[in-house]
């Protein structure tokens, strides 16, 4: 039993800070993207999914060493039981992140990279650090540069559809504003407005025709008598 007890793998406070920071980084890299680009799950929530996976993880395959090499009992440990439940666990915070809107829905790449993030924590904590890596830099790929290259191959045959974001003195009634994305031919599908401080913000889900790229757009809505600031976000 001695011997037995003897075998069980440990983990330092070293190797721990190691897996945790590492987790860290990967997943607050992956949330400052999301986070430039102003989605709901940002740079913080991605941090602490990814952290959280990585602490389960060591949990999972190190919490219960005391336990198992007490010798009072026998018992058989499953290092990846509480780590596989992070793979359905993951989902519920994913689909907060989805809204839906009429037939669309939006949300969606962001529930996709906290479930990869939850992933790459998960390979950190399990000390697969080539991996966590390599899927954080993979990740990072296609959110942006891989975007972009779909978009000009793609972008011909589709209408462009992204985000106004506008902002008015507060009191400001926004009818000018729709009436001029719809002079302009956008669809708009959905209008949320909001108030901070003296400024009406509106965000508006507009999908383009071919021949209006967002940068004409955002241009005839900065002409618009009241509008404060205007821009563009895919």
């Amino acid at each position: 039993m001695l011997q037995f007890a003897s075998s069980l793998p440990t983990l330092n406070w070293d190797e721990s800070l190691l897996r945790l920071a590492l987790a860290a980084v990967l997943g607050g890299l992956i949330g400052a993207e999301r986070e430039l680009r102003e989605r709901q799950a940002g740079l913080r929530t991605h941090l602490l999914v990814a952290v959280g996976s990585a602490l389960f993880t060591i949990v999972g395959a190190y919490g219960f060493h005391d336990f198992l090499a007490s010798g009072e009992s026998v018992v058989r440990a499953d290092p990846t039981r509480i780590a596989a439940q992070i793979v359905t666990g993951i989902g519920f915070l994913g689909a907060g992140a989805i809204i839906r809107q009429g037939f669309s829905g939006r949300g969606l790449t962001t529930a996709a990279t906290l479930w990869v993030v939850a992933a790459v924590g998960l390979a950190a904590g399990a000390g697969y650090y080539s991996a966590a890596v390599i899927t954080t830099a993979l990740v990072l790929i296609a959110l942006y540069p891989l975007r972009i290259i779909a978009f000009r191959m793609l972008g011909r045959f589709r209408a462009e559809d992204g985000r106004l974001l506008i902002e008015l003195p507060a009191g400001t009634p926004p009818g000018a504003v729709i009436d001029e994305i719809e002079r302009a031919g956008a669809r708009i599908n959905s209008v949320d407005v909001s108030q901070e401080g003296d400024r009406r913000r509106l965000e508006l889900d507009v999908v383009l025709p071919r021949d209006t790229p967002a940068p004409r757009l955002v241009a005839r809505i900065a002409d618009v008598e009241n509008v404060a600031e205007v821009r563009w976000a895919d």
